[in-house]
């Protein structure tokens, strides 16, 4: 079903436009696909995470989009042509490209001045607070080489991949992560990630899709933040995608 697979302007990055880049930023593994990837016995969770970065790296994609948080909707659009994703936003005006690599990915702010990588140890500091971490932000978890397949599991109706990968060392917000990767398209459906006490503390879905000129795409995605002490959600998002 799914394809799914700076110089830091301080004045808007971090307002409310920060929230969206940092949730519409998992789109990029959200795109839909037809490809049937995976075939009996089960891969390797190394073949898996090949395949879902493949599919990222190789989209041609461009389409408008919101994300709806409570009574706040902020629109922006959606540019990949292959390893490279632009998201533009006005109001102010805003662009953030991201660059998809084999071994890693690599985020840049644009500006007059031309583009700049965004820093982890800064680009933390203007997200704190925010529902999204720069783990998020460029899919440093699909990277790991620590991974293994934990069994199949069903995401609405879709009959997925359950993976868990494990953070290389403690620089990430993740202890270890959780994805659910369509079977029949290598799309991601699902994924959670967890601190470093084990808990529960982010969780991004696909709720539906939709097709657009025979291909099918992201339709809209619940994102959720979690209380990790009661595992209650503290606060939910929607990214959805039109054309």
């Amino acid at each position: 079903m799914t394809k799914m697979r700076p110089k830091i302007c301080h004045s808007s990055f971090g307002s409310r436009h920060s929230v969206v880049i940092r949730h519409s930023t998992f789109i990029i593994s959200m795109t839909l696909a037809v490809l049937s990837v995976f075939a009996e016995p089960t891969p390797s969770a190394k073949d898996i995470l090949d395949s879902v970065r493949m599919l990222e790296s190789r989209q041609q994609i461009d389409l408008q989009g919101q994300l709806r948080q409570e009574d706040v909707v902020i629109p922006f659009r959606l540019m990949q042509n292959g390893p490279l994703i632009r998201y533009t936003f006005t109001n102010p005006d805003e662009t953030l490209e991201l660059r998809l690599g084999e071994k890693s990915s690599r985020l840049e702010l644009v500006s007059d001045a031309g583009t700049e990588k965004v820093g982890a140890s800064k680009l933390e500091e203007k997200i704190r607070g925010t529902i999204v971490m720069y783990g998020d932000l460029t899919f440093k978890f699909l990277y790991w080489p620590t991974a293994r397949v934990l069994g199949e599991e069903n995401v609405r109706t879709r009959k997925c991949w359950k993976l868990q990968l494990r953070a290389p060392s403690r620089d990430s917000p993740y202890s270890n992560v959780l994805l659910w990767v369509d079977k029949a398209s290598a799309a991601l459906m699902r994924m959670e990630g967890y601190d470093w006490d084990a808990k529960l503390i982010k969780r991004f879905e696909v709720v539906s899709a939709q097709k657009i000129e025979g291909r099918w795409f992201l339709k809209q995605m619940r994102v959720e933040q979690f209380q990790p002490v009661t595992n209650h959600v503290e606060t939910r998002a929607y990214v959805e995608i039109k054309r």
